[in-house]
């Protein structure tokens, strides 16, 4: 007696086996967040727990924990929760709602909430940051210092650019800035913003006079990249944080946040410097 091996395409009972077809994310045309699900999650730089990123409705990233906690056990003022895709500071009435890492976090200063069910979730984060630090798996981010006037030879570490007449403030220096969209091949484009191709922004020293709503701050001088004499598509792309190439594709989603966080003098004044980036480049002084 022979044996009969089942074929690929069925069960050892010889039942049809289903194989759903392979389907890409996509976004919707109307979607108010450009941010793929997959691109979404990630781990705190404090204690190594996994967090979930969001767009705030003031377009600012924020970290929430990844499951839903009951809104009963959540102070009023930590409660948050999601519509298509962009996180809103108070409960949308339900009996569950999302709740900040930071609120959690038990290696940040800010985790000051107080509710018994909130203490025992941080206290479980805390043990399996202590297990993941024993392990080797996971190390703590050093405390941030306050970093140096750069020389007249190196840019800013952290840029502050100006784009739609509003200054930004970067993670990284201008030329290495990537693009966040999604390639055919679902990964992340590893094109830069700067293009050569492509009219680019100038150095300048822009007066950091406080805008409306601020606080009265010493006038001074600080190193700005400027976009706001390129044209309005231009600066369009450089706030996406897209490359030419995908800045034509408005279909194709994004894999990461954006760099760009709201410049603000008080809290970014460690990143305000008056040095000049190099001794043969244009420079414009503006009040």
């Amino acid at each position: 007696m022979r044996p009969h091996p089942a074929h690929a395409d069925r069960h050892w009972d010889g039942s049809h086996r289903t194989i759903p077809p392979r389907r890409s994310l996509q976004i919707s045309a109307n979607s108010p967040s450009r941010l793929l699900r997959a691109g979404q999650t990630g781990r705190c730089r404090h204690c190594g727990n996994r967090i979930d990123w969001y767009q705030r409705h003031d377009d600012r990233p924020i970290a929430l924990h990844p499951t839903e906690l009951l809104t009963a056990d959540v102070p009023e003022a930590c409660r948050w929760h999601l519509s298509s895709g962009i996180a809103h500071p108070h409960d949308d009435g339900t009996g569950w709602c999302r709740i900040p890492h930071a609120a959690l976090c038990p290696g940040s200063a800010q985790s000051h909430t107080r509710s018994p069910r909130v203490d025992s979730l941080r206290r479980q984060l805390a043990l399996h940051a202590r297990r993941c630090i024993d392990a080797g798996t996971f190390t703590p981010a050093p405390h941030p210092t306050v970093t140096q006037t750069p020389s007249t030879h190196a840019a800013p570490p952290d840029p502050v650019a100006r784009i739609l007449l509003t200054c930004y403030l970067g993670d990284g220096p201008i030329e290495s800035i990537r693009c966040v969209a999604q390639t055919r091949t679902r990964c992340r484009c590893t094109h830069t913003v700067l293009d050569a191709a492509h009219p680019q922004g100038r150095w300048l020293l822009l007066s950091t006079a406080p805008r409306h709503g601020q606080l009265t701050l010493p006038d001074a001088l600080m190193t700005v990249y400027d976009l706001s004499h390129l044209p309005y598509a231009q600066q369009l792309r450089w706030r996406a944080q897209r490359c030419p190439a995908h800045a034509c594709a408005p279909a194709a989603a994004d894999l990461a946040l954006t760099v760009w966080k709201p410049f603000d003098p008080l809290l970014h004044a460690a990143h305000i410097h008056t040095r000049l980036l190099h001794p043969t480049a244009r420079w414009h002084r503006q009040g």
